[in-house]
């Protein structure tokens, strides 16, 4: 017979551990009362600790091994099995190790004998149940005779897979020691494919996780050249020294009531694949190339980031050099998230026996103290750190790890250079040794690696912290990738977060307005139209009908379909905070009208005046700002209406329905969306229980800002800084400063001269821009965005240039203090005139596209590098055009109907009173479900056209032609027809 059975596939991983080094244990060894390999379990201690068993046995000669055992289940019944293999067992008046630690570079020989003193085990068919003896888990791994892992392992030649394995873990009756909470570290349910865990067994709700490499950047795992696709679980995961690298620095216990330690109450971790592969692969290069590296890491939402940031810090405070001294002096995490603070001391109270090795730095004397002190691990948040920084020191020659949270555009600016300015040191001498010396320290210190982790890496981020590949693309250009990946795709495949494109709604919006003066005066044609869209959405009757879309959709769809077990809740995202304050008037009057059914909460930062009253969050909501977000969690209030606030960073479960009026591109539409797919066990969330209704983007503009973040993301390409000098000349050749100018102004700079003095200087080269050089408009705006590319190139290139060019950094210091003096008349009050002179005459909605799924390309995400080309204006930007063309351009767009307003009636009427006639109208007017009535007005709308399209030939190509137009002339059909025969109750 071939070797395609279940035994088989137990054979072959048994043989792998068994060649590794492992122990075998026969099923007599098995001890099912205490979940114990017993004959290992004495045999290590006899082979380790024979003089402490002697004097054990000296004391207690006819019942020693029953008292440790029974010692033994009770401290494991409290405390767990982490507790036993970290901290021994002490019984009576002695104290036995359960578990030697693995050696450290600079470890004592004897640690490394010690630990090879551990007996690993493996023991097939395990008989865990003492009153039905038949019953057995397919295998388990045992560490000095206390289980670290069981395995259910499925064949699928034999019809079954890791699905029948998880059933039959959750058929198991937990009160057997071996399933008990925290009594065995990590439960596996293998097939030849895919692998899953769970650290709890929990019945039938038991939750079992992927513990799976990935494939293809998505969920499963990649075909094995040499064996099952699931042998790395073994040949891997399962070696000793993995094992004990998971105990020692991964799994942690935590419990719900720290006094009171029920361990039915408390959350066991276990790594994820990629959290330990991503850990183990950064720890190697660290050791193979020392510190100065940067390194990328893409991990999507729902990777679990936190826990990956807290075991990346503790093990590289542990990493040594090849002379068996720390590789680092000190880890820096820098992150925007408050939750990490708590994570990370959690973690480290319960990997180390070192307290107090980790400090949170606000101000630069903490730092200074946390470092001084010896502190190995200091917490920052990204807005504290520049004010941190700059006053530090004489730190050359200190070494550092900086892990970055969300490394993205908070990463780009004056903030990260002040980050590289404190990993240098900025000694006494003459000013133009400062200004090398701070040009140096700007870029990336070859005393600090960098370890940046985002979801959505940015071309610049790509370039500062990717891994720049030896192989180029097609067009010759050099690839930068990231140094490790867990796609989104891969997060939304494996269920760690929810795909939030499942079922997106978009609405066009249809306007018409008219101009209240008689002069025809010129506006810029491109600025002017940007502008009516924006004043015909944030009209007060625009948002009024928006926001009934909104909450009516809201109330039926969710509120009343009771989602979540009736706790789901909206977030309304609006473009800035005088609508955030428009939307959540609109919405709180509403509710109002329904009785106050629940809540309307808004978020926004600082005071904001609108129609001559002053507003603030903490006035509106009628609590301090800083309870939001615990407020939002509350039942009662279920919509939070923001602008920018909350758009990131924010984790709030129970979101279920988004409403977005505001144009999303890029990482922010991603990271704003992405506020839904958190999943929520709890309540049973699912991705059908999501709903985002659109009201100002289309699904292409959403499927363009995600694909690229979908799989990998990669830079095609790099920044070409000969683009300064191309800056460089341009700038210089307007006369607007002479060099021997700029020189006294970074000079005088650099050696500390007055506020004063500088602003004089400053002052003679921004009035020769203002005035003296008589420049046109245009001129000036063309000279102030050049300045302004420059400083922001070279902002972004200074930490990645591998030479110095001093003439460059001195044009970035001076060009960073003249571009605030020169004055430049901006378009927007000329614009502004413009909404004076016109008025919002009609407004309606339609849906353009329902319930629309967006599919995302499996094709890597390439960016381009900015700055490409220099920007600047040109002579033809700007096409004046009349008011009245304008508004007729802007009507014929979107109100989409063509024509003079009053022909616009006269079709609208005959259309209406062709459809009156119609013979399915009674049938229409006796309907009484909306859905099934506006199908039927659909119907005979397309009917009436139909006869009508040689008489009206272009009107009708449109109408079938332009959905949008279609559903927004059936929208105002409805209403006009409701108006003439409004029903009776």
């Amino acid at each position: 017979m071939p070797h395609t059975q279940e035994k088989d596939f137990e054979t072959a991983i048994e043989q792998d551990l068994l060649n590794s080094g492992y122990f075998q244990a026969a099923a007599a060894d098995f001890n099912a009362r205490l979940a114990i390999d017993e004959t290992n379990f004495w045999a290590f201690l006899h082979d380790t600790q024979q003089d402490v068993l002697n004097e054990f046995i000296r004391l207690n000669p006819n019942d020693w091994q029953a008292k440790i055992l029974s010692r033994l289940d009770r401290v494991w019944d409290k405390e767990g099995i982490l507790h036993l293999l970290k901290n021994g067992l002490a019984v009576d008046n002695v104290r036995l190790t359960l578990f030697f630690v693995p050696p450290l570079a600079n470890s004592p020989t004897n640690v490394a004998k010690r630990f090879a003193k551990n007996r690993f085990s493996v023991l097939r068919q395990v008989h865990f149940s003492v009153q039905e003896p038949h019953k057995s888990v397919d295998m388990a791994v045992f560490v000095n005779g206390l289980p670290f892992a069981t395995l259910e392992l499925k064949n699928e030649w034999t019809g079954q897979n890791h699905q029948h394995a998880i059933c039959q873990y959750r058929s198991r009756d937990i009160h057997h020691a071996l399933f008990k909470p925290a009594r065995c570290l990590v439960h596996f349910a293998v097939d030849t494919q895919e692998v899953y865990m769970t650290t709890k067994l929990s019945g039938s709700q038991s939750v079992f996780l992927p513990f799976n490499r990935g494939n293809g950047h998505g969920k499963g795992n990649p075909l094995n050249p040499n064996g099952f696709k699931t042998a790395y679980l073994w040949q891997e995961i399962l070696q000793k020294q993995s094992i004990a690298e998971i105990i020692l620095h991964f799994a942690r216990l935590e419990f719900d009531d720290a006094r009171k330690k029920d361990l039915n109450k408390a959350t066991l971790y276990f790594p994820r694949y990629h959290q330990l592969d991503v850990v183990r692969k950064l720890l190697f290069d660290v050791q193979q190339n020392g510190v100065g590296k940067r390194y990328l890491i893409q991990h999507s939402a729902g990777s679990g980031k936190s826990n990956s940031i807290t075991w990346l810090a503790f093990r590289l405070i542990e990493v040594y050099a090849n002379d068996e001294k720390p590789v680092f002096d000190s880890v820096i995490v820098v992150t925007d998230r408050k939750v990490l603070d708590k994570q990370i001391n959690d973690n480290i109270r319960a990997f180390s026996n070192v307290k107090n090795i980790v400090a949170h730095a606000e101000y630069s004397h903490n730092l200074k103290n946390a470092l001084e002190s010896g502190k190995k691990i200091i917490i920052t948040t990204i807005q504290k750190f520049p004010f941190i920084v700059d006053n530090i020191a004489n730190m050359a020659s200190k070494k550092f790890a900086v892990i970055i949270d969300e490394a993205h555009s908070s990463q780009s600016g004056t903030a990260h250079d002040n980050m590289n300015r404190a990993m240098g040191s900025v000694e006494e001498s003459d000013a133009q040794d400062l200004i090398i010396q701070t040009m140096q320290s700007r870029k990336m210190r070859s005393n600090a690696s960098y370890f940046a982790f985002t979801a959505t890496p940015k071309n610049t981020t790509l370039e500062k912290f990717g891994e720049k590949q030896n192989a180029q693309n097609a067009d010759g250009k050099p690839i930068f990738k990231p140094f490790h990946l867990y796609s989104m795709k891969q997060a939304v495949e494996e269920g760690f977060i929810l795909d939030v494109l499942q079922n997106y709604t978009t609405y066009q919006s249809y306007y018409e307005i008219q101009k209240n003066i008689e002069d025809n005066p010129k506006f810029d044609k491109k600025k002017a139209q940007q502008r009516l869209k924006s004043f015909a959405e944030k009209n007060e009757t625009s948002i009024a009908a928006k926001a009934n879309v909104m909450l009516s959709h809201f109330i039926s769809r969710v509120v009343q379909t009771k989602r979540l077990k009736g706790k789901a809740k909206a977030m309304v995202i609006t473009q800035n905070i005088e609508m955030a304050i428009r939307y959540y008037q609109a919405i709180c009057r509403l509710l109002a009208e329904k009785g106050n059914p629940f809540k309307a909460l808004i978020a926004f930062s600082g005071e904001k005046e609108v129609d001559g009253i002053s507003y603030s969050e903490s006035q509106m909501n009628g609590f301090d700002d800083n309870k939001t977000k615990e407020a939002f969690d509350e039942d009662d209030n279920r919509i939070l209406v923001v602008a920018n606030k909350y758009l990131t960073g924010f984790d709030q479960p129970k979101l279920c329905a988004m409403y977005v009026d505001k144009p999303l591109d890029g990482v922010l539409c991603v990271q704003s969306l992405s506020r839904l797919n958190r999943s929520c066990p709890k309540y049973h969330k699912t991705a059908d229980d999501l709903f985002i209704l659109d009201f100002y983007n289309t699904t292409k503009d959403i499927q363009v800002a995600f694909e690229p973040f979908y799989t990998q993301t990669e830079l095609a390409g790099e920044t070409d800084i000969n683009i300064l000098h191309d800056l460089q000349h341009e700038l210089d050749n307007v006369g607007v400063y002479e060099l021997d100018e700029m020189e006294n102004f970074v000079q005088r700079l650099f050696s500390g001269s007055p506020m004063s003095e500088l602003d004089t200087l400053i002052q003679a080269c921004a009035a020769r821009f203002n005035t003296e050089l008589n420049l046109e408009q245009e001129q000036k705006v063309d000279f102030k965005i050049k300045a302004k590319q420059f400083v922001k190139i070279y902002n972004h290139i200074a930490c990645i240039i591998a030479f110095e060019n001093v003439e460059w950094e001195h044009r970035y210091w001076f060009l960073k203090f003249l571009i605030p003096k020169l004055n430049v008349t901006d378009d927007k009050t000329v614009i502004d005139d413009l909404l004076k002179t016109v008025e919002l005459s009609s407004y309606a909605l339609a849906v353009s596209e329902k319930n629309h799924k967006i599919t995302l390309s499996d094709e890597t995400g390439t960016f381009q590098p900015s700055n490409q080309t220099m920007h600047g204006t040109h002579p033809d930007d700007e096409e004046k055009d009349t008011l009245d063309n304008l508004i007729q351009t802007f009507n014929e767009r979107f109100a989409g109907w063509g024509g003079t307003p009053e022909e616009q009636k006269i079709l609208l009427i005959s259309i209406k009173q062709k459809i009156t006639q119609h013979k399915d109208f009674k049938a229409f007017l006796h309907t009484q479900d909306i859905t099934l009535q506006k199908a039927v007005l659909a119907k005979m709308t397309d009917h009436v056209m139909w006869e009508d399209r040689m008489q009206k030939q272009e009107m009708y190509k449109r109408y079938r032609e332009d959905k949008a137009l279609q559903q927004a002339f059936i929208h105002l059909m409805q209403q006009a027809i409701n108006a003439d025969y409004a029903k009776s109750p």
